[in-house]
């Protein structure tokens, strides 16, 4: 079984924000493949989904960013997991809007929900870095992240979480490159 993890904040002051594109991800994969309903579990919102021949567990971690170590490790920890069949899908700033990469382990890069799960964890889990620009200044990040995608920037952050939903057989199967190939295509494609 895979563990599919998408970060954000819960709430609905913050379903829109930079930080919760995770989230968003996590939900059009959902949606894409048919999951049953989120229900509370394991301190999140929790569902399963067939992609391709994988089983998967999704999981929002309802703890806050700062906190989502404890859901994952929960989740994992009662269905077996390993930590290398985990993958986070979390908001990233050294990145430009809409491009994604995937990487095993690591540092945090100073994402809080990064932070927490390679605290109760390790690292050795796969990384699906969403990007979504960096405002400019370190002081502004906060306020940034915290922030709502400006309505110019809804058609790039839908057809983003559509095309990871679309092309997330590959991440099932740990084949990243093509993953990300596919997802680069789709928003070419797309025109963005």
């Amino acid at each position: 079984m895979l563990l599919l993890v998408g970060l954000g904040n819960p709430g609905k002051s913050y379903a829109g924000n930079r930080h919760n594109i995770g989230f968003m991800a996590l939900d059009a994969i959902a949606r894409a493949h048919g999951a049953a309903p989120f229900r509370r579990k394991f301190q999140g919102d929790v569902s399963e989904a067939r992609i391709g021949p994988e089983r998967a567990l999704l999981l929002k971690p309802e703890t806050y960013m700062n906190e989502s170590g404890r859901a994952v490790a929960e989740a994992a920890r009662f269905h077996k997991i390993a930590v290398e069949d985990i993958v986070v899908l979390h908001d990233e700033l050294d990145l430009a809007p809409g491009k994604v990469r995937v990487k095993r382990g690591g540092g945090d890069a100073g994402h809080n929900g990064l932070r927490s799960i390679t605290a109760h964890l390790g690292g050795a889990y796969r990384r699906v870095r969403l990007g979504i620009g960096h405002p400019g200044d370190k002081a502004l990040v906060h306020a940034y992240v915290l922030s709502d995608f400006a309505k110019a920037e809804k058609p790039w952050v839908e057809a983003l979480c559509d095309a990871v939903a679309q092309n997330v057989e590959p991440l099932a199967k740990g084949d990243d490159s093509l993953f990300q190939t596919r997802i680069h295509d789709a928003l070419k494609k797309a025109g963005l």
